[in-house]
This record gives structure tokens, sequence and C-alpha cells, in this order.
């Protein structure tokens, strides 16, 4: 099955391409520390709104050269009543790859300085340019991706084994126990998730860190999202708690937590994998909300959510476009997580294939 789902992934074109995007993505969230001209902690307070960088390969003469870029220099605009920057045009700054930059520490351990892509150190570089406090938004969107794109895996393995075991339990036992399991589930599914996620996460203790807000998101995320899953486990487990093997090993004296666990719940791994794959994506959603409307992940820590919270402006979308690159990260990712998504539940529900 599972070489079928790769073969299957692999042969069709815009799952290819999903996979390749999703892949990129991750590993370039993996080795950020390298990737990211800056640290995640860098900040110039004079650089506030600075457009990207412009890279030269051709100097003034028409000659080719090594690749290099100015710094810009701050002024302003009487007549539009705006800040603006001017390339400084009197000192060359030359673009290294593979050099050392500033110091900071692989995946928080690793004590580092070589960069992948770096400038000398009175030089600017900013590929995407700087928000308002003088970031780099181009090593902060690497930053925060790390939360964006992990968040849904982390509230996945919080969430599938509470849904397994509850409609597993639920659907096996049947009678009084399903109807009173279910009338539980069916009381969580009806609160509005997206509306009791931002009361809990406006309740949380304001002194909290990042990394404590952000594992309590997941298990918001995970608390609320488990019923709907649990349901559907259920009536899987009600169309094959009957059949034969089943019967077998109650025969045998099995535990009904051992025929719940190796014999019955083993039977919903197709519709696992396709829930699971078809869910990352409403928890990045979820999270970027959050973070969006301030009460995720807290400044001066980066995630994709809070980051586009700057773009809201109108001035912002006009005039910095840039800040706007997060808001397509998050678009790219999740069309390619349902690319992914709707391919393997072909392959993994015989009835798509009939329709």
């Amino acid at each position: 099955m599972f070489r079928e789902v790769i073969n299957k992934l692999w042969s069709d074109v815009f799952s290819k391409i999903s996979l390749i995007v999703l892949g990129l993505i991750y590993l370039s969230l993996l080795f950020a520390d390298v990737i990211a001209p800056y640290p995640k902690d860098f900040s110039d307070r004079t650089m506030a709104y600075v457009p990207p960088s412009k890279i030269f390969v051709v100097t003034e003469d028409y000659k080719l050269s090594r690749p290099y870029t100015y710094n810009y220099v701050r002024g302003f605009d009487d007549e539009n009543l705006r800040i603006t920057y001017n390339l400084d045009r009197s000192e060359k700054h030359y673009v290294k790859f593979f050099a050392k930059g500033q110091p900071y520490k692989f995946l928080g351990v690793i004590p580092m300085s070589f960069h992948l892509i770096t400038t000398d150190n009175d030089g600017r570089l900013f590929l995407l340019g700087t928000d308002r406090n003088g970031r780099d938004v181009f090593s902060r969107i690497l930053f925060g991706g790390r939360v964006s794109m992990t968040i849904g895996f982390l509230a996945l393995f919080v969430l599938f084994p509470i849904g397994l075991l509850y409609g597993g339990i639920s659907g096996y036992f049947g009678g009084v126990v399903d109807m009173l399991m279910m009338r539980f589930a069916e009381a969580v599914m009806s609160i509005p998730s997206f509306y009791l996620l931002i009361i809990l996460a406006s309740i949380l203790p304001s002194g909290m860190t990042s990394v404590q807000r952000f594992m309590l998101i997941v298990v918001i995320l995970a608390l609320i999202g488990w019923a709907g899953f649990a349901r559907v486990v259920r009536g899987i487990v009600l169309s094959v708690k009957n059949q034969e093997y089943v019967q077998a090993a109650k025969s045998i004296g099995a535990s009904n937590l051992r025929i719940i666990t190796k014999h019955i719940l083993p039977q919903t791994t197709s519709f696992v994998i396709v829930a699971m794959t078809l869910s990352i994506p409403s928890y990045i959603l979820s999270e970027s909300g959050l973070s969006f409307l301030g009460l995720g992940i807290q400044q001066p820590d980066a995630s994709w959510g809070n980051m586009l919270k700057e773009a809201q402006e109108y001035t912002n979308i006009i005039y910095r476009p840039w800040l706007l690159t997060p808001g397509f990260l998050i678009f790219i990712t999740v069309l390619a997580f349902n690319v992914i998504g709707d391919t393997i539940r072909d392959v993994l529900d015989p009835k798509s294939h009939s329709e």
C-alpha cells in the first residue's frame, strides 16, 4: 500500500510538484540557521521598512563582477510625506557564499557562524526587505516557518491517539456506552472551534514564553479537533467489529483492549493517513489566524501569522509588498498539502475511482 501511494504521488504532476515544494520548505526550515543571513534575534532599528536589497553582477562600466550590493540610506519625501531609501553607491559590499557571518547556535545547540549567503560586517543584505523593527524578513520567514509548519504535526500526535481510542471503544462496545460517548463527542463538535480558540488563547497568562504558548496552542487545537475524527473512526469500527477475524480473537480469549488496538483500529489506517494529510492545513491556518490576531506566538518570536499581521495596513500593502510574503507561503503550503491529501485519498479510497 505504501509503495502504491508513493508511486501514485510521484506519477501525478501536481502531487510531484507539491512534494518537491514541501520538501524544499521543510529542508529550508531545518537548516534555517545556516540559510538565513542573520540570526533570529537580529534587529537594526535604523533600517526599518528597508526594501529588498538589490544585487548587482555588472559594474558601472558594464563589466561582469562578483555579486555585490549597496547599503540603503534613509531619506524623506517632503511631497508625499514618507520615508524613502536610496542606494548609497559610494561603497560596494560583496555578497559572500558559505562564509562567516554573525554567530548563532545551529538548532539552538551547536555554535556556528557560517551562513549560506551573507556580506561583510559593514554591509546589509536584506533579500526580502525588513519590518518596522529593522528585522530581516527573509530570516524571520525561515525561523517563523518552524512554528507554523510543525504545529499541525504536533497537534495530530495528540489528537489522533485520542480520537482513535475514543472512537474505537465507542464503536466496539455499542449500546449505552456508544450513545453516551457519541453525545459527548457531538457536544464538543457543536462548539465553534475558532471562537473557542480565541477565548482560550486570550486568557493565557501574558508572562508565558512563546515556547509555552506554542505548546498550549497545540494542546488546545488537539482537544477541540478529536471529536469529529473519533466519530468517523466509530463508524468504521461498527462496520468491521463483526468480521470473522474479530470473532476469532474473541473466541481465543483476547481482551477487549487487545481486540480494539490489534485487530480493529489497524483497519482504519487508510482513513487515518488521509485524515492526517488533510487536517494539517487546517491547523496551520488556525495557528496563523491566532498569531495574526495577536493571540498566538508573540513578538519578538516569529511565526508566519504574526509576521503577516504587519501587512494588514493599507500603506504597507501599497508601499511594502514584501511583507505579504508569509501569506503567499501559507497559501502555497496549504495548497500543496491539500493536493497531496486528495491524491492519497484517490489511492486508498476505492469508491473514489468509481465516481
